[in-house]
């Protein structure tokens, strides 16, 4: 029977990722993990979290994480959530400057404070915190079933830059554009909640569970 790994760092409502994924896929075990065999011995790993990535980065090593993670994140399907996207860039700005796990190139910025709707010419929140739309870049498995700009959840003051096209999977406007979705050989990672997107994040919650970490793929 197939394993997936949700990682339990103490970082973010992780519940509701693994009953999103029960719903999905009902004959699948599904499995919070607090340490590094629980990961090795799965056979896909979900990656989410709400937070900052210094002490994100921090947990995972207090916990023995760490290693595992970089171990796994090469050799099984991986889905990073929110903070489980902005972990894997090389750094932050948050906190005055934070080293990120450094497996995909890029940095994480924050949102400027002064940024203005385009039509209304209002203040745009931060964090940016709702629905959006998401256009797909590429034509990646996990997207299967998904219609081209889709709306998914999204809660977060900071987002992925990077100037290696390559990676990007998805891109997600809010005055300026980000990558809100990222693939790079088995490992795809997403800004927005999947868990809290309906079913358009349920369908690609399902993408994953019957992925093979291929980019050739078809689920």
């Amino acid at each position: 029977m197939t394993t997936v790994a949700v990682i339990d760092y103490g970082m973010g409502n992780l519940r509701s990722v693994c009953k999103a994924i029960e719903h999905v896929a009902p004959t699948v075990t599904v499995k919070l993990v607090t340490d590094a065999e629980g990961m090795r011995s799965a056979d896909r790993i979900v990656f989410p979290g709400q937070g900052a990535i210094a002490g994100c980065v921090s947990a995972l090593t207090r916990q023995g994480l760490l290693d595992a993670l970089e171990d796994v994140v090469h050799n099984k399907p991986f889905l990073g959530i929110c903070l489980g996207l902005q972990a894997l860039y090389e750094s932050s700005e948050e906190g005055g400057g934070t080293r990120g796990l450094g497996i995909l190139p890029g940095v994480v910025k924050r949102f400027p404070d002064d940024m203005k709707d385009a039509v209304t010419g209002e203040r745009l929140k931060v964090p940016h915190m709702g629905w959006n739309q998401v256009h797909q870049v590429n034509d990646h498995p996990l997207w299967a079933g998904i219609p081209q700009d889709s709306r998914f959840y999204f809660v977060h003051s900071y987002f992925a830059d990077t100037s290696d096209r390559s990676y990007v999977a998805g891109i997600t406007e809010y005055q300026l554009r980000f990558t809100s979705a990222a693939a790079h050989e088995n490992i795809f990672a997403v800004q927005f909640h999947p868990e809290k997107s309906q079913h358009v994040g349920l369908k690609l919650l399902e993408n994953f569970v019957n992925w093979d970490g291929s980019v050739q793929s078809r689920v």
